[in-house]
């Protein structure tokens, strides 16, 4: 009777174990009741997720815990422990196995497990990028995986993991120490300001987000072959729906979900139906895309980032847009279309109305309290969460100067100082964290042969502008010409600025007087050209190729052009062919005094651009440079070598200054 009794406990074991064995992991993490967590079989399944986790704290994808281990692979786990071998968040690693120890802790307290929580809680915070994003696998590996991850929701799994430990759910079983709570918080909103920083702005409206963003400049990043810089109709759900859950939401916040909610009504797609054909064990062998109009609305996995369109690629990296021209092997394997968004739409209307956020919008939109002061914020903590809002807000032509304060965060938009609003000081909160950039260029604006003068980032036509510790970027590339600052006025200061950009980075343009102090300006070709008199001092010039520095056009009957004093002129690896400058137009000026030239300047200095006539009308000229690029002997017969009492004219007052016979103080020494 004993044996026949031990033989039936012994059968139905074994019939629970096929039972869990014929489920995935994921399923037995969320869909087993909390009887099983208390049963010796879990605890048994317990030991394998204590043995996978490495003690960097993380856990590897795809891992299949529930599967018996043999005393020889247990060993080699032990191994693998030390390293941080496979260690990822990716397809639900590390955040599911913390699922599973909060469960069976509940049900059979042990310390192990809530440390091993805890180890991998130190690990999500840990791996966390600055700027709150987190990279697909951590310890960073080589390639696309150390862009922001919002892929199969890997970042936003890691943000609801955290929410709920802040929020003392109850979710979790296992809570953190003060110490770690306070990381979890500060890590949360970090995150959360990263997700408003990576939404996609298309033509200056803010539309959802891309499976992966660039860990330093956050724009739209490529993951596999296949996964080309997209907006992703799946990914951009699971963002949402973060963001609504979150208890007290920001006017930025706010803003985001709105704009995406409207975004995903704008791209849903009606009247196709995804047909799939399953093999004998469930696999699919084929999918085919069919009309049928009472199909429920799907998102594509993958839009283009100009206008939405759906398209498809398979590992030749090729754009179609149609998903029967897609190899079976993609076509079959690979989820192109998603109905998750439909979550978002079902919820949107009820969440509007608890945050009363159409009220808190329009209340958004009101004036200031101070005109004159005003506060950019990309988290909505100011007056503005967009730099052209706050300047479309300003008074026109005022008495007093506005000064717009913009905190640090990337702010990916066309900003336009109108001919109007003069008497406008921009003021970042850091040169290196406050970031003005877009991708406008010549090709991709295609509106004719001047495209080139509507591609800047930053245009300024005001007068009496300052502009000061900011990055402005055209993040186009080597693409043509793409301006980062296009300055056609008078009287306008870049003080203590990165001005960043390939061809045709700076545009100094106009009649008008123009100072540039203490800057940073890189680029490739006549990254600094134009008509204007314009001042550089302190500067540092970085040219990224072989290639041109200025291309001045200044004006027949102008006194000055491009004057470049105390200005250090350096270059990237390997550049070692850079002229000074070519003159645009005939009449072009630029002068270089007291400036330290690395050894990319070549000897002979400048180039007429295959005008001769230039070098009988263009004024290039040199006073007392350094450095190994300055050749005096060795530049073009046609340039100038000023003298001590010719160079004296070329300084800041004689310049740029209004009031040069009396003591009133000029206009650039009130900064």
């Amino acid at each position: 009777m004993r044996v026949f009794t031990s033989l039936v406990c012994f059968l139905f074991f074994q019939a629970v174990q096929s039972q869990i064995l014929d489920k995935s992991w994921r399923d037995i993490i969320t869909n087993s009741s909390a009887e099983w967590y208390a049963s010796a079989e879990a605890r048994e399944i317990a030991e394998n997720v204590l043995l996978y986790q490495r003690d960097i704290g993380g856990w590897p994808k795809n891992i299949q815990m529930q599967e018996v281990l043999s005393t020889k692979e247990k060993q080699e786990l032990r191994e693998l422990q030390s390293t941080a071998k496979g260690v990822t968040t990716d397809n639900g690693a590390t955040f599911q196995e913390m699922l599973f120890l909060s469960k069976i802790h509940e049900q059979q307290p042990d310390e192990r497990y809530r440390v091993a929580f805890l180890k991998a809680l130190d690990y999500l915070l840990e791996a966390q990028y600055p700027n709150g994003g987190w990279p697909q696998f951590y310890p960073l590996k080589k390639g696309y995986a150390t862009h922001i991850t919002y892929n199969d929701d890997s970042m936003v799994n890691i943000l609801n993991v955290l929410k709920e430990v802040k929020d003392n759910s109850g979710y979790y079983s296992i809570q953190p120490p003060k110490e770690t709570l306070e990381r979890v918080k500060k890590a949360f909103d970090k995150g959360v300001s990263c997700i408003l920083q990576t939404q996609y702005v298309q033509d200056g409206i803010l539309t959802g987000w891309c499976a992966q963003h660039d860990e330093v400049t956050l724009e739209p990043a490529m993951g596999r072959a296949y996964e080309l810089p997209s907006l992703s109709g799946k990914e951009s759900a699971k963002i949402v729906l973060l963001l609504m859950s979150i208890e007290n939401p920001s006017i930025a916040v706010m803003e985001s979900v709105a704009s995406a909610h409207a975004w995903l009504q704008r791209v849903k797609i009606e009247g196709l139906r995804e047909v799939r054909t399953y093999d004998d064990e469930g696999k699919v062998i084929n999918k085919v895309i069919v009309q049928d109009e009472e199909a429920p609305t799907l998102w594509a996995r993958f839009m283009e980032l100009e206008n939405n369109r759906p398209f498809f690629c398979d590992r030749d990296g090729i754009k179609k847009y149609s998903l029967d021209e897609i190899g079976a092997e993609r076509r079959n394997g690979y989820g192109w279309y998603t109905d998750e968004p439909k979550e978002v739409l079902k919820t949107y209307d009820r969440w509007v109305k608890a945050h009363d956020v159409i009220e808190k919008l329009k209340a958004k939109t009101a004036a200031p309290k101070d005109p004159f002061n005003v506060t950019v914020a990309k988290d909505g903590t100011g007056d503005y969460s967009s730099i052209q809002d706050a300047i479309n807000n300003a008074k026109s032509f005022p008495y007093e100067r506005i000064t717009i304060t913009i905190k640090n965060g990337i702010y990916k938009e066309k900003v336009r100082i109108y001919e109007w609003n003069t008497h406008i000081n921009l003021i970042g909160e850091s040169k290196e964290q406050t970031i003005i950039t877009f991708d406008d260029y010549f090709d991709k604006m295609a509106i004719g042969r001047n495209s080139t003068f509507h591609t800047p980032t930053l245009s300024i036509d005001a007068d009496d502008v300052l502009v000061k510790n900011l990055t402005i970027e055209n993040s186009a590339g080597e693409v043509g010409q793409a301006v980062a600052l296009a300055i056609n006025s008078n009287r306008v200061a870049i003080v203590n600025c990165n001005l960043l950009g390939n061809q045709d980075t700076v545009y100094a343009s106009g009649n008008g007087k123009q100072y540039f102090k203490d800057c940073f300006i890189e680029g490739t070709t006549d990254f600094i050209f134009g008509n204007s008199t314009a001042f550089f001092e302190n500067c540092e010039i970085h040219s990224k190729k072989d290639s041109y520095i200025t291309a001045a056009s200044t004006g027949e009957m102008a006194d000055f052009g491009f004057v470049f004093k105390n200005c250090k002129l350096t270059a990237a690896e390997n550049v070692d062919e850079v002229y000074l400058g070519r003159p645009w137009r005939i009449y072009a000026q630029t002068v270089f005094t007291d400036s330290d030239m690395g050894d990319h300047i070549l000897p002979v200095g400048w180039d007429n651009w295959s005008k001769p006539e230039a070098e009988k009308t263009a004024f290039y000229a040199e006073y007392k440079n350094r450095g190994k690029g300055f050749a005096p002997e060795r530049r073009v017969s046609w340039s100038k070598q000023l003298k001590k009492s010719q160079a004296k004219k070329y300084n800041l007052k004689n310049i740029l200054g209004e009031h040069k016979k009396s003591s009133k103080k000029e206009w650039y020494e009130t900064l």
